[in-house]
């Protein structure tokens, strides 16, 4: 199966030699400046690039039959971790027209400006604006590097609709979703399954937040308190109580044993395995992963149903961070074919750029039938790279109801957390306070860790924010204050 480009470009590398060198050149900058000459050389930087050498060529194909004769290089990376690797080659000069961030474009956008603000390119643009939802509006306002066509990457709890049937306290759960129903909806999942536990995670408790994080009063990354002040919600009363919460799950077996050490493999095994009975995931198209191949190893029966997130003090998905992208394509400031590198996105946008990124080929991963599309065995192995997002996807023919696009209940859950998440307000932690806030989030994260897992307790909790404190915490929180509107 293809996979997501999953690019970790953490390098905040200095581009001196890109940046003070006047016979520096951007790729491409050979290329022929008028298609009537030849085609001009695009280049393109990603992890997984090319994932399909069709689809290069289907990309090439479709701009040339609209007038944009170009040629598209993937620039490769030396295999090692990637983000070590790019950083190497943007740093040698060697810049793509395109690249893909992951992470670590904030010093090549604001310290080093070598990224190009996509602001004007958008608001010309026909297909990348339309497939645009309110959350990337809201980031390219804030952030005008990066544009990323897909649904805010936010995860929603599953589970199988089989298991859920099984349960008495199921409806009451639907009905009013409080931490105490959860509760004992995990203890009656677990025991009428046969599962070894309610919940399983891939190595952090953010996954559990989804599901119980407003509950317990987190509604944002900032809380403002009574003095109207912010602070920091994981050093607040609500995430301590939300702490003691998951401790007790841990104890008493609900929430994985192994939830620090597991991966997002073993953790979606543990799910089709039957050992999980819940876990959370993307919304969307990996929901529609997760329903189709737990369809295919446990019977028509165990498609997945998307649960709510947990009410009291609050009831919300994991707020939405809106300050910026944290993934997406960039187009370098130094290339000498910025259009022409837009006009890839924008193709790709555009609706048959979409049936190709997000369908495939005609003949092979789908066929017209009956003047529907009909999607193929072989579809099942296809992922969209550029233009995850559904926002305005319509094809010139409906599908076929047998084979839709998405299943049910990955429409669902697109609908579950458009109406219930909400925005963040979370901001870009400037390159000064970076190294601090990095300390800091690795000294939450271990505390809360052995909290759970019983090596701490609430009793500590005091001295887990003073540590965090000092670790840079309160020059972090007198920016937050500075910053926060």
């Amino acid at each position: 199966m293809r996979k997501m480009i999953i690019l970790l470009l953490a390098s905040f590398m200095v581009l001196t030699t890109a940046c003070s060198s006047s016979e520096t050149k951007a790729p491409g900058s050979s290329a022929q400046a008028s298609t009537e000459q030849g085609p001009v050389t695009i280049s393109i930087v990603g992890k997984d690039l090319p994932p399909d050498a069709r689809v290069i060529k289907g990309i090439e194909e479709g701009m040339k039959a609209e007038g944009k004769n170009i040629k598209l290089e993937v620039v490769p990376v030396q295999s090692g971790t990637y983000s070590e690797k790019l950083g190497l080659l943007l740093q040698s000069g060697n810049i793509p027209d395109l690249i893909y961030f992951q992470g670590g474009d904030y010093p090549f956008a604001i310290t080093q400006q070598i990224l190009e603000d996509l602001t004007p390119y958008i608001e010309q643009s026909t297909g990348v604006k339309a497939a645009m939802n309110s959350f990337n509006e809201e980031r390219i306002k804030n952030y005008p590097y990066l544009v990323w066509l897909s649904p805010t990457n936010s995860q929603i709890p599953v589970m199988r609709q089989d298991w859920f049937d099984k349960t008495e306290s199921g409806k009451e759960l639907l009905a009013n979703p409080t931490t105490y129903n959860y509760y004992n909806f995990f203890k009656e999942v677990k025991e009428k399954n046969g599962a070894q536990f309610a919940y399983t995670t891939a190595g952090s408790l953010e996954e559990l937040d989804v599901m119980f994080g407003q509950a317990f009063g987190l509604t944002s990354t900032w809380i403002k308190g009574a003095d109207g002040k912010y602070v920091f919600g994981k050093t607040s009363s609500f995430e301590k109580e939300k702490l003691e919460f998951y401790a007790k799950l841990y104890r008493e077996g609900l929430l994985d044993s192994e939830f620090l050490t597991k991966k997002w493999d073993t953790k979606e095994k543990a799910f089709y395995d039957g050992q999980a009975a819940i876990i959370a995931g993307t919304q969307g198209k990996v929901i529609d992963l997760y329903n189709n191949k737990s369809i295919s190893q446990n019977g028509a029966s165990a498609t997945v149903m998307p649960l709510p997130p947990a009410q009291g003090k609050a009831q919300g998905y994991t707020p939405i961070d809106v300050s910026k992208e944290s993934r997406g394509f960039a187009i370098s400031k130094l290339s000498e074919n910025k259009e022409l590198a837009f006009a890839v996105l924008e193709y790709l946008a555009s609706p048959k750029g979409q049936m190709l990124d997000k369908l495939g080929f005609e003949g092979e991963e789908y066929e017209i039938v009956n003047n529907q599309i009909k999607l193929t065995e072989k579809f099942a192995e296809w992922y969209p790279i550029f233009v995850a997002s559904t926002v305005n996807f319509k094809p010139d023919q409906a599908f076929d109801p047998a084979t839709p696009y998405l299943s049910e209940p990955a429409i669902k859950s697109l609908e579950m957390i458009d109406s219930m998440s909400g925005k963040d307000n979370g901001f870009i932690i400037p390159a000064e306070l970076a190294g601090k806030w990095d300390a800091c989030n690795e000294l939450y994260r271990e505390f809360a860790a052995n909290m759970v897992m019983g090596n701490k307790t609430s009793a500590d909790f005091d001295a887990f924010v003073q540590a965090w404190s000092d670790a840079g915490g309160k020059e972090i929180t007198d920016y937050a204050n500075q910053t926060i509107k």
